[in-house]
């Protein structure tokens, strides 16, 4: 719950920056100066970029977390990892149940179960980016099949 209110703080902080921002390049584009209006032009095009960004990594999350939500009504998400007493995983479990959710994808490939699986045991033994990726593929799949 927490994450959630994060990116919602964040997006909100985004809407404010914009808004700040554009003003202030459209200052500088009406002052008429080459060098001003380039800085105003730039002004508007890095939100914009930033607005996409942040767009595109709150539709990760909620898609993400549907997938989550729908493999766990299916009990599909015990991975077998062995958890510390934080809850986190351990490291060490991890990365040696890892090669069977791998091969499990590669035996499946057009399993958005398997991919998102794979994503989890990938985030468990700390590899983000490769986590992340495994999902994003797990959310294709969904959104194919």
């Amino acid at each position: 719950m927490t994450a959630k209110v994060g990116a919602l703080a964040m997006a909100v902080l985004l809407v404010i920056y914009v808004a700040l921002v554009g003003w202030r390049a459209v200052q500088f584009v009406g002052t008429g100066e080459p060098i001003a209006i380039a800085i105003g032009i730039a002004l508007l095009v890095m939100p914009i970029i930033a607005a996409w960004a942040i767009w595109r990594e709150l539709a990760f999350g909620v898609r993400s977390q549907a997938l989550v939500k729908r493999l766990e009504a299916e009990g599909g998400t015990d991975l077998g990892i062995e958890t510390r007493e934080s809850g986190r995983a351990d490291r060490a479990s991890a990365d040696a149940e890892f090669a069977r959710f791998r091969a499990e994808a590669e035996a499946e490939p057009e399993s958005w179960r398997a991919w998102l699986r794979l994503g989890m045991a990938y985030d468990a033994a700390g590899d983000r980016r490769r986590a992340r990726s495994a999902v994003r593929r797990a959310i294709e799949l969904e959104r194919a099949g």
